[in-house]
């Protein structure tokens, strides 16, 4: 019994490592997107966008900020660059050719949330870089909202 139990504690310790903690901004965007899918549980679509658009708005915190789309990857709502707003995205590609709205829209049919990868300019800097943004689906409408961070 003593041997299996030391096999089971050496079996654990091996996998800790393969389940990091999330980092900081991690953390930070799944926070803001869950804290805007609130807003729309509570108080509708139209605040939940209204919210959302704002540069100065409560789904912002630093360089992270929430973003919405349809199912068809129109974009519904964006603090910054209101140029997107009502562009279908799904053709944007990043630097390695991976149309990263299309996984966007994937993960929120299939899984209902998660996390892409990808490769997007970062703002006041030369090159790609790499991006990680979490996504999910509004329950009972059809669009997604997201938030994402450039990785260290």
């Amino acid at each position: 019994m003593r041997s299996l139990s030391i096999s089971v504690l050496v079996c654990v310790l091996c996998l800790v490592p393969a389940f990091p903690a999330l980092s900081d901004e991690a953390q930070d965007c799944e926070t803001l997107v869950k804290k805007c899918l609130t807003l729309f549980q509570e108080q509708g679509k139209e605040p939940a966008l209204k919210a959302i658009n704002d540069p100065k708005g409560p789904f912002i915190k630093g360089d992270i900020y929430v973003f919405a789309l349809d199912m068809e990857n129109k974009v519904l709502a964006h603090p910054y660059d209101k140029a997107l707003l009502r562009m279908t995205m799904s053709n944007v590609i990043d630097a390695n050719g991976q149309r990263f709205f299309v996984k966007f829209k994937e993960v929120a049919e299939k899984s209902g949330s998660g996390w892409v990868g990808y490769t997007w300019a970062k703002p006041g800097q030369e090159g790609a870089k790499p991006k990680s943004t979490y996504i999910t689906k509004v329950p009972g409408d059809e669009l997604y909202i997201g938030a994402g961070y450039y990785l260290k």
